[in-house]
């Protein structure tokens, strides 16, 4: 018997995005790894990498975007979204993995994905005039937290999350950049054009809301097979207990008829 249909999509849509990750990641790291011996040998820590890298995104994206400046502050956004690549190369040149690099890591992404929908909502707050656009965008950044955090939490309390969403970070960045990059060129006299990044907006929106529904289910389940478990393991224990107190009384009879 094959899979069913709903599981080998859900599969193939695993695997392939599985396979971007690993064959983008792998092309990316061998370009940027000499530039990374470069500011090793200059006695730059991955930290410093993290920390300009996400002051270089919040700059261009509140600088240029509320401005509707998309193509530079795109540009310049991207630029600097590549740091994220590089500390990572440092830090496994340097032989180094701690947990204060990876929360340090974590934390500054939640600003810089901020930052980036925060730009575009002041866009559309101001002179991008649109108010559905605008919470269009606050609704990108609001959910793009909560999805980040529904993992986190659940790992937290020991649950694997075992789930990849159909927008996840990487996703929403890609969409949203891309869109606000060829939107930019708007201003160069491409007509048209300028109407990418609100269908890319709603796209992230949709998405973020499907992956959030993902996960929280995701979530339910896990955490019900986890109580399932502990209960099941439970009875056992207390069966095993009750076994092993009915023998040791069946064992003082015997010892007292014994002694009779």
């Amino acid at each position: 018997m094959g899979q069913p249909e709903a599981t080998r999509a859900t599969a193939t849509t695993t695997v392939g995005k599985a396979m971007l990750n690993k064959y983008a990641r792998a092309f990316f790291t061998r370009v940027l790894t000499p530039f990374a011996a470069f500011l090793i040998r200059r006695g730059v820590s991955p930290d410093t990498v993290t920390l300009i890298g996400t002051a270089g995104v919040v700059a261009g994206a509140l600088v240029f975007y509320p401005r509707g400046e998309f193509f530079w502050g795109t540009v310049v956004i991207t630029l600097f979204v590549f740091s994220d690549l590089v500390d990572g190369n440092m830090a496994r040149q340097l032989g180094r993995s701690s947990r204060w690099g990876a929360f340090l890591d974590s934390t500054l992404d939640r600003v810089a994905d901020g930052a980036i929908f925060g730009g575009l909502a002041l866009w559309y707050a101001g002179n991008g005039d649109d108010n559905v656009l605008c919470a269009v965008t606050i609704f990108c950044l609001a959910s793009g937290q909560v999805v980040s955090y529904t993992k986190a939490r659940g790992e937290s309390i020991g649950l694997p999350v075992a789930v990849n969403g159909l927008v996840e970070r990487a996703e929403r960045l890609v969409i949203s950049l891309v869109a606000a990059g060829f939107a930019g060129l708007h201003k160069f006299g491409v007509p048209g054009i300028q109407w990418l990044l609100p269908v890319a907006l709603w796209i992230v929106a949709a998405g973020s809301l499907v992956t959030l529904v993902q996960r929280v289910v995701t979530v339910r389940r896990e955490s019900a097979e986890a109580d399932a478990a502990a209960a099941a393991g439970q009875s056992t224990s207390h069966a095993a207990g009750e076994s092993t107190s009915h023998a040791a009384g069946e064992n003082a009879s015997q010892g007292r008829e014994t002694a009779k």
